[in-house]
């Protein structure tokens, strides 16, 4: 599998939402295989749901007060409560999402990253039903005079984005050549200091950046991208029974207003077309 230089894959067991995750010291390993199960629903380790991400991506999932935590780890939590076990969670390089190669490995058994659905990724992965509508925004610092994602080209002016995102590949496929950093941290890291003038990263992310007020004063949204996305969690190919338990914590958060106050909680005021995205098709 491939890695990033100076990253190391991390390990952080987690109880259940209420109780908050605990970072563990070590690396990730290999699990069971898939040779126990939990109702029905086959495990890589024995009683615990083990999900790779990628940290840092607020507000979706990141390390907080020494705990990882976020709209992702809180909707997994109630699939893992469902389930009887706990949630572990993996930190791991991005690029791996698209591959599913920690999950053909058996060192997780699904992948919680605010990814979206893309047939490209379908070929290696089996999505759940979306769980998040999400747009692309564009971001650059009000010193810059950008006032539009055609303005950054306009100006000369260097544009950002995640690598190996769909914001990246929104940016190449008009033309850009932006700069690739590893996390949506590093991102906004890169406009802050000057590195880049603009970045397109996903909204919800901007969202949460923006409420800091050093921030609102010093940058602003000037292009909010509609790019038909939908986030989804996956699972290693043919594990139907896993992809089921995931969508049926969705559907019933959804039905009870759990979602909803987990979406005011990570994400800000409700929007109910995040709630309503319909399954992807197969």
């Amino acid at each position: 599998m491939n890695s990033v230089p100076g990253r190391r894959t991390r390990m952080l067991a987690a109880t259940t939402a209420t109780a908050g995750l605990l970072l563990v010291a070590g690396c990730s390993s290999g699990g069971g295989g898939g040779k126990t199960t939990a109702h029905g629903v086959p495990l890589v380790k024995a009683g615990q749901l083990t999900t790779c991400t990628h940290l840092p991506y607020p507000p979706f999932q990141s390390e907080i007060d020494g705990k990882v935590q976020g709209f992702d780890v809180s909707l997994i939590d109630l699939v893992a409560k469902n389930l009887g076990v706990k949630q572990a969670i993996v930190d791991t390089p991005f690029e791996n999402f698209k591959t599913g190669a920690f999950l053909n490995s058996d060192q997780c058994d699904l992948a919680a990253a605010g990814m979206t659905i893309t047939p490209e990724r379908k070929k290696n992965v089996d999505f759940s039903d979306p769980y998040f509508e999400a747009t692309q925004a564009v971001l650059v610092d009000k010193k810059s005079g950008i006032d539009s994602l055609a303005g950054v080209k306009a100006k000369g002016k260097k544009l950002g984005a995640q690598a190996q995102t769909t914001g990246e590949d929104y940016a190449r496929k008009r033309g850009f050549d932006p700069v690739s950093f590893e996390s949506s941290d590093a991102v906004l890291n890169g406009l802050r200091t000057g590195q880049v003038q603009a970045v397109i990263i996903d909204y919800p992310v901007v969202q949460g950046w923006l409420k800091d007020k050093a921030n609102a004063g010093a940058f602003k949204v000037v292009d909010n991208l509609n790019t038909g996305e939908q986030y989804g969690f996956t699972a290693k190919k043919g594990n139907t029974k896993l992809v089921d338990a995931i969508n049926t914590a969705i559907k019933d958060a959804k039905a009870d207003g759990t979602y909803k106050k987990l979406y005011e909680k990570w994400i800000g005021p409700y929007d109910e077309s995040a709630a309503t995205a319909s399954p992807s098709a197969s």
